[in-house]
């Protein structure tokens, strides 16, 4: 598996980009989904890594600059086929190398609190983060929690 930057003109990086936004839309109740878009990814502020085997994408997720000292992780997904073979570990881990890299202070994330959550949740749980404040335009509630890594602990 390799991890790089993944290009938002590769076709298979805007598939997954679409089949992540429509499953976050169906799988949320109305008003509580925050996946970005195509459009929402494309700033200057994000970057979008990807996990590869072979030729064939199986994962991405993004890291978006906030301001100087904080960054968000954004649309995190691995294909169902793809499920298992630790890409997503493997993306968070060098999404939160690169935060590190750039001087952060603070990654944090958006995330639901359904049961279909769950090992994404404990992903970040294993990786240091912690639940916590809202953050951005976000708001904790009955389907959205936040969640954050200090980037500073050792």
């Amino acid at each position: 598996m390799e991890i790089r930057e993944a290009s938002l003109d590769d076709e298979e990086v805007r598939a997954l980009i679409a089949f992540h936004q429509q499953d976050m839309e169906e799988m949320s109740p109305p008003g509580t989904s925050y996946a970005l878009d195509l459009s929402g990814l494309s700033g200057p502020e994000i970057t979008v890594l990807g996990a590869w085997e072979g030729d064939t994408l199986i994962a991405i997720g993004a890291l978006k600059r906030l301001d100087e000292q904080a960054a968000e992780l954004k649309s995190m997904r691995t294909l169902p086929a793809h499920l298992g073979k630790g890409a997503a570990r493997a993306i968070l881990e060098g999404l939160i190398a690169l935060s590190r890299n750039e001087g952060f202070l603070r990654l944090s994330l958006e995330t639901g609190t359904s049961v279909k959550f769950l090992p994404a949740i404990t992903l970040y749980e294993r990786h240091g983060f912690a639940r916590g404040e809202a953050f951005a335009d976000y708001a904790n509630g009955s389907h959205n929690q936040c969640y954050h890594l200090d980037l500073q602990a050792p």
